[in-house]
């Protein structure tokens, strides 16, 4: 049951193709057009009902009411095909301004209007906004409405260009797919290092933002803090401190002196600390967070811990030999031959072992 601004419509609707005013068909028929017109986001159960009400009311209707149904029609978004294709078979009276108008037709449907219809009809399609090459190269076979030829090359030109766009972004996407995926396996295969480098000025690279943003949306946070410790030029334990403040202030500190962007930057806190989700105001704690630092006193804040932690680690121990280049004198050296020994007294002293008795 399909029902239309207070009219409801059974499957008894084919009795409206009894002889009878053609006036309440035509009330009826745009009842139904209103009716399915307020749907904004129609069911395909909704598209084949109304196709199935649509074509004896349209064809049992007057011309006008039919030019009004039509007209209404080619301001929906989406409408049934064998509804597009009855209304652009109709005489260009009725037709023109649904040919003209709407955006719910197939190419597939104008190319076959175009194929069975005559001239005018071709006409009012070529009279369309935006025509796809196909639509094109069918008008000018069949018909080559005046001027359209010159506008054939402005839609053949403007395609290639297009596709040439595409292809141009097609490959920058996948070069730096290509760079992440080289990065990833560096990072995978790469043993943590805890060796501490002098602090850097330099800002994150975009490979290294991007991996960020990869890592903190997966939850692979050993990655991440890979990478970040590569960004920071630091050893894993100072990377480990940024990561276990939960309040996201050392984090985000580390980000805006590394100038990341604001949102890539919001989106790895909030990944990361979940409760920095919750709105403050009318944004995010994370958005808040970032939006009260400055990249300059970050900076200098984040220099200032580097600098220390570089300063806290344990200086290499200076190696020693064993035993001295001249083992024959060396006291340490414990071997077969006889070791020079000591004597108090006098008396021999044992280097090693216990006196037996």
């Amino acid at each position: 049951m399909f029902c239309v601004q207070g009219i409801i419509v059974t499957d008894r609707f084919r009795e409206l193709e009894r002889p009878q005013t053609g006036r309440l068909k035509d009330v009826v028929l745009m009842a139904t057009v209103t009716g399915f017109e307020s749907l904004r986001f129609p069911r395909k159960s909704d598209m084949k009902q109304f196709a199935e009400l649509f074509e004896p009311l349209f064809l049992g209707s007057s011309n006008e009411a039919r030019r009004q149904a039509a007209a209404a029609l080619s301001q929906c978004q989406q409408i049934p095909e064998t509804v597009a294709a009855l209304i652009g078979g109709m005489p260009i009276a009725i037709a023109a301004i649904f040919l003209t108008r709407s955006k719910a037709i197939a190419d597939r449907t104008l190319i076959t209007i175009i194929r069975e219809r005559g001239p005018e009809h071709a006409a009012a399609i070529g009279r369309r906004p935006n025509l796809s090459p196909l639509v094109v190269d069918a008008l000018v076979e069949h018909h080559n409405p005046p001027g359209l030829a010159a506008r054939s090359s402005a839609v053949k030109a403007a395609a290639a260009e297009q596709a040439s766009q595409e292809d141009e972004a097609a490959s920058l996407r996948t070069a730096r797919e290509e760079a992440l995926r080289r990065e990833i396996k560096a990072l995978a295969g790469a043993r943590p290092q805890n060796i501490p480098q002098a602090p850097s000025s330099a800002t994150m690279t975009d490979v290294h933002a991007a991996l960020l943003v990869r890592f903190a949306r997966s939850g692979e946070i050993i990655l991440f803090s890979r990478v970040l410790g590569q960004a920071l030029g630091t050893r894993d334990a100072q990377v480990e401190r940024i990561l276990l403040d939960i309040s996201g202030q050392l984090l985000a500190t580390s980000l805006v002196a590394l100038d990341v962007d604001v949102a890539d930057a919001g989106f790895v806190l909030q990944a990361l600390y979940p409760h920095l989700r919750e709105p403050f105001g009318e944004t995010s704690h994370a958005a808040a967070l970032i939006g009260a630092m400055d990249r300059t006193s970050c900076r200098a804040q984040l220099d200032a811990w580097l600098e220390a932690a570089a300063e806290d680690a344990a200086p290499a121990a200076r190696h020693e030999a064993y035993f001295a280049e001249n083992t024959a004198n060396d006291t340490r050296h414990v071997g077969p031959r006889k070791v020079a020994a000591t004597s108090v007294n006098g008396q021999p002293q044992r280097l090693f072992g216990r006196r037996r008795g």
